[in-house]
């Protein structure tokens, strides 16, 4: 029953207690301590990680290591070819993967339905792509950019010499790594489409512009955050991947540095496969592996970092628009 107290503030309603609805003091503090120990588990696994991979590697980082090659079979000396494949192998994959996967997500998003079948069929593709596993693009690798069109060159072009392009190279590796990445570009690209206003789109049309000139001066300027941030993904994919490169361009060791699109190269992923499981003597060159793991992880938040702080700047320098 409800009843009215008179006060000299006016008419208050009371509600008897037994009205009120009931709240139990536990509600949301189960899902709310699974997220919290799910979330504590995966940081203490990352932190054991690094730590284990910084106390292993931090006395081998000096000049010396990062600016000299390895010698000894390994044993001593450096990884800077390794450095230097690992750089140009991500600087030649973003070339080759952005343009493409930007180009893709904006077909799919302006000039295509999303009901259509063409639309289904390339999502589905794009889809199954981000599923195949990664040894199985060294192997198209291998197959269609080493063989296929390298090999295609060399019988037009060098027909009376060796194989110039019909052989492993940076160029291939980096072209097997832009395919592996293409789906991440694509979907970030494409979520960052969505997030763009539709009134800044029919602003530019009713101005006068076409679809081509509200494309490059309104949609893609205002998603290039959007699209940094499928590079970033894309360098700390593509960075650390090992499988795909083993057929396309990474060697043992090389005594140069790669100085054309047609060299092989030196990675540091894959020296720390090779010194991982095919050295001679794992306990000798325990402390180099340790020492590259870590300059591999330090590369990659460097470059990471790079692409971050553009985006960022991006960002603000829209804002103030």
């Amino acid at each position: 029953m409800t009843t009215v107290n008179a006060g000299q503030s006016g008419v208050r309603l009371l509600t008897p207690q037994a009205e009120l609805p009931f709240k139990p003091k536990s509600q949301g503090h189960l899902p709310r301590g699974l997220t919290f120990a799910a979330t504590s588990i995966i940081l203490l696994i990352l932190v054991i990680i690094m730590g284990d991979i910084v106390l292993g590697g931090i006395g081998m980082i000096s000049w010396d290591f990062v600016s000299k090659p390895p010698e000894n079979g390994m044993e001593s000396g450096g990884v800077f070819p390794a450095i230097f494949g690992t750089v140009a192998l991500v600087f030649l994959m973003v070339i080759a993967v952005v343009p493409i996967g930007v180009l893709t997500a904006i077909y799919l998003h302006e000039y295509t339905s999303p009901d259509s079948r063409t639309t289904r069929l390339i999502r589905v593709a794009i889809n199954n792509l981000a599923g195949v596993p990664s040894i199985v693009f060294g192997l198209f690798g291998l197959g269609f950019f080493i063989s296929f069109v390298g090999g295609g060159l060399d019988s037009i072009f060098y027909a009376d010499e060796g194989p110039v392009w019909g052989q492993p190279a940076i160029i291939w590796a980096s072209m097997t790594l832009a395919l592996l990445t293409l789906p991440v570009v694509i979907v970030a690209t494409e979520e960052a489409l969505r997030t763009i206003p539709r009134e800044l789109k029919d602003a530019s049309y009713a101005l006068g512009g076409t679809r081509l000139q509200t494309i490059a001066r309104v949609i893609i300027p205002q998603a290039m955050p959007g699209i940094l941030t499928g590079a970033i993904l894309a360098v700390s994919r593509g960075s650390g991947e090992v499988a795909p490169i083993m057929f396309t361009g990474a060697a043992y060791y090389l005594p140069y540095l790669p100085g054309k699109l047609n060299d092989q190269f030196m990675e540091l992923g894959y020296h720390i496969y090779v010194m991982a499981t095919q050295s001679p003597d794992v306990e000798a060159t325990k402390p180099i592996l340790y020492g590259t793991v870590l300059v591999l992880l330090l590369l990659t938040f460097a470059l990471n970092s790079v692409a971050i702080l553009i985006r960022s700047r991006m960002r603000k320098s829209r804002s103030n628009v």
